[in-house]
């Protein structure tokens, strides 16, 4: 997992930095037309924050794997960061620009969101479980 998991954190980064980049630079025209709102686009820059932080996190995972053993608490922290991402950012970043990406009637992604909240903190869960049980 070490290699698949330093790669993964890293790409996720990546994205977020052009995700949030395209937040501050391209979505403002969107706002100028009426497109999106403010609360729109703060919505937007808080999903590449927090897949910026669980990037994050899954390169703590990549690393801790390379200097301890790795474990089904590790696994399992890895696959519910990426999974919160997917969900929370996704969801955020779909239902921010669904205006501008012409999907108005996508209200259904609303109640995805808090789910990726919820794979955020079991993944943080595990990571402490992971931390408590290794020697």
């Amino acid at each position: 997992m070490t290699n698949k998991s330093l790669a993964t954190g890293a790409i996720l980064a990546l994205l977020s930095v052009v995700l949030g980049a395209f937040a501050a630079h391209g979505l403002q025209q969107y706002v100028d037309s009426g497109l999106m709102d403010d609360k729109m686009l703060r919505n937007f820059e808080t999903a590449a924050r927090y897949q910026m932080y669980h990037a994050f996190a899954i390169l703590i995972c990549g690393i801790i794997t390379k200097v301890q053993t790795e474990s089904k608490w590790l696994h399992a922290s890895f696959w519910l960061f990426i999974t919160g991402i997917l969900l929370f950012s996704g969801s955020l970043y779909l239902l921010s620009t669904r205006n501008v990406l012409g999907m108005e009637s996508w209200h259904w992604l609303g109640p995805i969101t808090p789910l990726g909240g919820v794979a955020f903190i079991a993944g943080w869960i595990m990571l402490a479980l992971h931390a408590m049980r290794t020697k």
